[in-house]
């Protein structure tokens, strides 16, 4: 279905405004760099006078203005209108029997967007037309993504500085107390209290690196070294790392690989994907439970799975996993510390390799994470999509660059 752009036409000439009418009423625009189709409505109105009580009321995109009316003229209108700014939002094309390099400088400088000498055809008139609606939906396009994008920081300021608040303030106030003379003097105490602070402590560096890596992400920064990985390898590597923080909550790990999965692929990606995903696996575990860390050889495509035999989940509280910040809270959850970001980056991760990330969950029974990955990555490719962290920290989308390019 065609999104309508209002055309205002206002000229004296009853055969001019009858013409626009007819070589318009059909006509249809397409912008492709949006992939949008305009229909067009189109009045008209014989004086500037009936022009701008119309303007009120009919809102028009496009204003196409002659140059010499009985009583107030184009230009003057043109004045008038641009005083009102951006509360129009309108393109405004001069038409004029009266061409001239003046006439054009002077309503360029009162805002005109394009001129119009008469007589022209009507493939003139809509070539002018065609281009002035291109540009706007493109200049209104822009703007949304640019509003868009400013929300989206504000947001991501404002979770992150709540993120590092809570932390921050408890540090504070443990060593506070640790601080004051006196206030705390058993041995077993005042160590609670140190370890205490260090796991917060833990937790916003752990916070901080995540950051860094979805940056480097989304900001097509990080630079990829493709080679054959031995994936089985590095999910080894990850499980020995993570052995302790598992025996300390009494939680086996459990690997049920081939000898060896190679893939064209980069270490590092693979490395930080099996951290978050066995990190969260043992974190979100029961007492003396189990994580099953499986993966398969499909020929085009690798499976890998992580199962645990945790506190498990609602299909509600799944279906928002793997957005930025996103960690389920509830009273089970409650003494838990992340930063909300693993399984989001998990995520990015796999799109590098056109892949797929899903859950099975299951409160009090547990949790299966499944990647599916397509065997040869684009080297090229990124994780691309609307504007993320990467970009807000860094720079502009790519979504507002290719807009840009095209209203230039």
């Amino acid at each position: 279905m065609a999104t309508p752009a209002r055309i205002l036409a206002i000229d004296d000439e009853v055969g001019m405004r009858v013409g626009i009418e007819r070589a318009l009423r059909q006509f249809v625009i397409t912008v492709p760099a949006l992939d949008e189709t305009i229909s067009l409505e189109v009045e008209t109105a014989a004086t500037a006078e009936e022009g701008l009580s119309r303007i009120d009321s009919f809102r028009p995109d496009l204003l196409l203005l002659d140059h010499k009316l009985p009583g107030m003229s184009g230009l003057e209108l043109l004045e008038v209108l641009s005083r009102r700014g951006e509360e129009l939002d309108l393109l405004t094309i001069v038409i004029t029997a009266y061409a001239s390099i003046d006439t054009a400088i002077k309503a360029t400088k009162q805002g005109a967007y394009d001129f119009l000498a008469k007589p022209f055809t009507p493939l003139e008139l809509k070539a002018a037309v065609r281009n002035a609606i291109s540009h706007l939906i493109v200049r209104r396009r822009a703007r949304a993504l640019a509003e868009e994008r400013r929300q989206v920081r504000f947001q991501f300021i404002s979770v992150l500085a709540h993120e590092l608040k809570a932390p921050l303030g408890a540090v504070e106030g443990f060593l506070m107390l640790l601080s004051e003379p006196g206030a705390v003097e058993d041995p077993d105490k005042r160590k609670h209290l140190m370890d205490r602070s260090l796991v917060r402590l833990r937790g916003m560096r752990k916070l901080i690196y995540d950051l860094l890596d979805l940056t480097r992400i989304e900001s097509g920064t990080m630079k990829r070294e493709l080679s054959d990985v031995d994936l089985v390898d590095v999910a080894r590597t990850v499980v020995e790392t993570m052995a302790p923080d598992a025996k300390q909550n009494g939680v086996d790990i459990r690997l049920e690989c081939p000898e060896r999965l190679v893939m064209l692929s980069d270490r590092s990606e693979f490395e930080i994907m099996f951290n978050n995903l066995v990190s969260n696996a043992v974190k979100y575990n029961r007492q003396d439970g189990t994580v099953t860390v499986r993966m398969r050889d499909l020929d085009d495509r690798v499976i890998v799975e992580v199962e645990d035999t945790g506190i498990g989940m609602t299909e509600k509280e799944s279906q928002r996993l793997f957005s930025d910040f996103v960690r389920i809270k509830n009273a089970k959850t409650a003494s838990i510390l992340g930063s909300g970001l693993g399984l989001s980056i998990v995520k990015k991760l796999a799109d590098l390799y056109d892949g797929s990330v899903s859950v099975r969950s299951e409160p009090d029974v547990g949790s299966t994470f499944r990647v599916e990955l397509r065997r040869s990555p684009a080297p090229s490719r990124d994780a691309g999509g609307t504007p993320g962290l990467g970009e807000l920290i860094g720079g502009v989308s790519r979504s507002e660059t290719s807009l840009a390019r095209v209203v230039r």
